[in-house]
């Protein structure tokens, strides 16, 4: 009768037998042609947020024509704003996502503001409400979602809501007391 190893002998030689395999096998796999991957840009999925935020590299400037001293301009064209200083000098520009409803060009001023959280014209719990005209029979506002999306406006509804990022309707809303000048442009 053979004589039996004990169990710690059997796992060290299966050990053994293991490390011996996944050697030859990376051997194996080292020899022969490599393939290179080729550098791509990678591609937006179609799940991917109907509104993201562009990474910046820097600010865009100030409208020429949106007039001077502490004021907020709004672009129309490029979804933007920008918080001017009595210096002229931009303290802060971020990209927004508008409603159906266009304010025109012209010169408001914040009207009423309301801080606390209520439900918009589209179903989205918004906050930090800062209305500053009326256009086609619908208020035009800014506003952030209380639970910071930018869900895309429902066709067929008017909306007047210009949505922006949480930490950017911070920023508006500190510098946009009422009676602050709203310059909207082109």
């Amino acid at each position: 009768m053979p004589a039996r190893l004990p169990s710690w002998a059997w796992v060290s030689g299966l050990t053994v037998g293991a490390i011996a395999a996944v050697s030859v096998l990376a051997v194996q796999a080292d020899q022969g042609p490599h393939p290179t991957a080729a550098a791509t840009k990678p591609k937006p999925s179609a799940s991917a947020d109907a509104h993201p935020k562009p990474k910046e590299t820097a600010p865009a400037p100030v409208p020429e024509g949106s007039g001077t001293g502490r004021r907020v301009v709004y672009s129309v064209g490029q979804d933007r704003v920008w918080l001017v200083d009595a210096s002229d000098a931009t303290r802060r520009s971020f990209k927004v996502w508008p409603g159906t409803v266009d304010p025109d060009p012209g010169k408001y001023s914040v009207g009423s503001r309301r801080q606390d959280a209520t439900t918009g014209s589209d179903g989205v719990r918004i906050e930090q409400i800062m209305y500053f005209t009326q256009e086609d029979g619908v208020w035009v506002a800014f506003s952030n979602a209380v639970d910071g999306s930018s869900p895309p406006p429902v066709d067929g509804i008017k909306t007047g809501g210009i949505r922006l990022p949480k930490a950017d309707g911070d920023a508006l809303w500190e510098f946009g007391t009422s009676g602050t000048t709203v310059t909207v442009v082109s």
